[in-house]
């Protein structure tokens, strides 16, 4: 069929043109596999001027806290699990009533543990002949732990707050601390202090060393971790003790420092 079609001359010319393709086709797969070989050491790697500058700078923001938070424990026991939860509950309740009362939102107020387990006491036998019987676990009842935290967004009612919640037969008050509601404000304010200066060192080296500053390579911040600063009362150490509760908690809030650490590394021209 190919020799009626073409003839003979015709297959031989056919034939030369399709080994000349394949000769150029090959050639030009040859050289794509060794350029992509010479690709192979710096695939993943970013590829960065020799000459840099690398300065840090630091900055801080004060803002004076506008939330409180603390919280309060129930504990009791009782022969049963359902005696324990009704008397836990019962104080519970009477103290939610006291924080919602005082304006509280039920938004801010959350339970953060819940427990419920045996308590037991080791009794030993008394030694009458040898060798001694030994002693044993006795069952004294059930024993419910309760802990709420509750968040204070009128930071002039904590005081009276938490000496409300501390006579209200709680088995302890802690916890209590001053922050910030919303600190990205004073985030951003203490980060372009820590940019300016970092900006200013790099400037200053770069007229020392005789050079300018290209484009920036490399950006990095620590920090916008708030800080107590002041004569505040309570942390999340402290505890209340509740048979010397003040008429009132004097909880002055202090301020809170807000700190930021940049790291920027410039190109050399």
């Amino acid at each position: 069929m190919a020799n009626q079609l073409f003839g003979e001359e015709g297959i031989k010319n056919v034939s030369k043109w399709a080994v000349i393709s394949l000769m150029l086709l090959s050639a030009f797969l040859l050289v794509r596999v060794i350029g992509d070989f010479k690709k192979l050491p710096n695939i993943g790697r970013e590829i960065y001027p020799q000459s840099t500058i690398n300065v840090s700078g630091s900055g801080e923001a004060y803002a004076i806290p506008d939330v409180a938070s603390f919280n309060f424990s129930v504990v009791e026991v009782a022969d049963t699990v359902k005696q324990a939860q009704e008397k836990a509950d019962h104080k519970i309740n009477k103290v939610l009533a006291e924080i919602r009362d005082s304006g509280v939102d039920d938004k801010d107020i959350k339970t953060t543990s819940y427990n419920v387990h045996p308590k037991y006491e080791w009794r030993q036998v008394a030694c009458i002949t040898y060798p001694c019987p030994s002693g044993k676990n006795v069952l004294l009842g059930y024993e419910v732990d309760q802990t709420i935290s509750v968040k204070v967004r009128d930071t002039e009612k904590v005081g009276s707050l938490v000496t409300k919640v501390g006579t209200a037969e709680v088995s302890n008050v802690s916890g209590i601390q001053f922050m910030i509601d919303d600190k990205e404000q004073y985030v951003n304010e203490a980060r372009e202090a820590a940019i300016k200066e970092a900006k200013e060192k790099a400037k200053k080296l770069a007229k020392q060393l005789g050079v300018k500053l290209g484009k920036i390579m490399y950006y990095n911040e620590n920090g916008n971790n708030p800080g107590f600063h002041g004569e505040a009362f309570g942390s999340a150490r402290d505890t209340i003790a509740l048979s010397s509760a003040p008429a009132k908690a004097e909880l002055p809030a202090g301020e809170n420092k807000i700190t930021s650490e940049v790291t920027i590394t410039y190109e050399i021209k």
